[in-house]
């Protein structure tokens, strides 16, 4: 018996890193799941792993940023498993410069994936939510779901060269804060993690010329400098970057029974780390 045994979740930008190992936590703990990247794919991937490791999952490809892909998320999987009980707005990249060198293209980029796609998921499972709530609370059941937005240490605290990224991970917490208001009433558990330095492709070391990923089409140079990774590694108390499945361990708490009375809280998995 998982923890999480007949929860349905969505775990946006799961193919790869934290989102996939948040996806893999999920199901392993019994929580079936629609897997989100923007390529086929890695999704298709993280599916496969799902399912050689017992757990049950669908793929729900395309980017966050589209405006019709919320309602196809949402309703992959209340047609496909019957329900909707956690979502974990994970998606996203980061696109960093000093704020004059900075474009609007590179500004509204990230604040539209990291800060625009999580309310528009989050609008889209409104009318799910609230349904169900009101079935359930006429049948006398208590019945709490789960949203868990991800942050990070750049949202409350700041991070040079990151202006963009910084503001639209504040603006999470503040999306968050908001909507644990507004849901309480429907048994809506709504928290963020905001994650430190976790090893992923783009906080991974690099010895010259950062690498880079597309992103629709852009190239966006992702990766930090190996020196500058050993310096960030000296300032964490536990003395080391996170892995993502460390990462996905304070999601997981998030989504567990345990956390019923935890709500618009923000949550920072960091080894100790306050930039």
């Amino acid at each position: 018996m998982g923890r999480l045994d007949g929860k349905v979740a969505l775990v946006s930008g799961s193919g790869r890193g934290i989102g996939r190992a948040i996806a893999l936590k999920l199901a392993g703990e019994g929580a079936r799941v629609v897997v989100n990247d923007l390529d086929e794919g890695p999704a298709a991937e993280t599916v496969a792993a799902v399912k050689q490791a017992g757990g049950a999952a669908v793929a729900c490809a395309g980017s966050v940023t589209d405006p019709a892909f919320p309602d196809r998320f949402v309703r992959t999987a209340v047609e496909g498993f019957g329900g909707l009980d956690i979502i974990v707005n994970n998606a996203g990249y980061t696109w960093d410069t000093v704020i004059q060198k900075m474009s609007d293209e590179q500004w509204q980029a990230i604040v539209d994936v990291h800060m625009t796609a999580p309310f528009r998921i989050l609008r889209a499972a409104a009318a799910f939510i609230r349904q169900a709530a009101k079935q359930e609370a006429e049948a006398g059941r208590e019945v709490f779901r789960k949203v868990v937005n991800i942050s990070s240490v750049a949202g409350t605290c700041g991070n040079v060269g990151q202006a963009n990224y910084s503001s639209a991970k504040a603006g999470v917490v503040g999306l968050t804060l908001a909507l644990a208001k507004e849901w309480g009433r429907y048994k809506v558990n709504v928290n963020a993690v905001a994650f430190g330095m976790i090893r992923t492709r783009l906080t991974e070391a690099t010895a010259g010329e950062s690498s880079t990923i597309d992103v629709a089409g852009r190239r966006i140079k992702v990766g930090v400098n190996a020196d500058l990774v050993k310096q960030m590694e000296q300032g964490i108390p536990l003395g080391r970057a996170g892995t993502p499945e460390e990462a996905a361990g304070a999601v997981y708490l998030l989504c567990t029974p345990e956390s019923n009375y935890l709500s618009g809280q923000v949550v920072t998995c960091g080894g100790g780390l306050r930039i």
